[in-house]
């Protein structure tokens, strides 16, 4: 049997009490699952995890200009870890000693975030479902 988690959504306000607490895993139940290992499979080899590197160059300095612009405030707090970046509605938190290809792409996930989940836009057109109430 596997645990069945849920997210236990706070309220803004709540939430920026504590960074670490604003999306809290909750256990719903448990489910039954088939578990297998790799050597039991055939086919091709399974990919490994892509690693970010390069250099993000004047892309990250532009990418933060547009987030300023757009009202989204930028933050580095280590109490985030191991996340590497959260979006907060109006914030976005990243954790600080990424290399600049990481934080360059750790941005772009949580501005991604912050454009299509918590813009006005998605409230407007989503309805409130009891689960998405702190």
């Amino acid at each position: 049997m596997l645990p069945s988690l849920g997210t236990k959504r706070k309220l803004q306000e709540e939430a920026e009490k504590d960074l670490t607490r604003q999306n809290v895993l909750v256990l719903i139940g448990f489910r039954a699952a088939y578990v297998f290992d790799v050597l039991q499979t055939e086919g091709k080899e399974l990919p490994e995890h892509a690693h970010v590197n390069g250099d993000a160059g004047v892309n990250c300095d532009r990418l933060i200009e547009f987030m300023n612009a757009q009202g989204i405030e930028l933050e580095f707090n280590e109490r985030i870890a191991p996340a590497m970046g959260m979006s907060y509605g109006g914030k976005i938190v990243l954790l600080p000693g990424q290399s600049k290809a990481e934080e360059f792409s750790t941005l772009v996930h949580e501005l991604s975030h912050e454009i299509l989940h918590k813009s006005e836009r998605h409230a407007a057109t989503h309805k409130n479902h009891p689960r998405d109430r702190g």
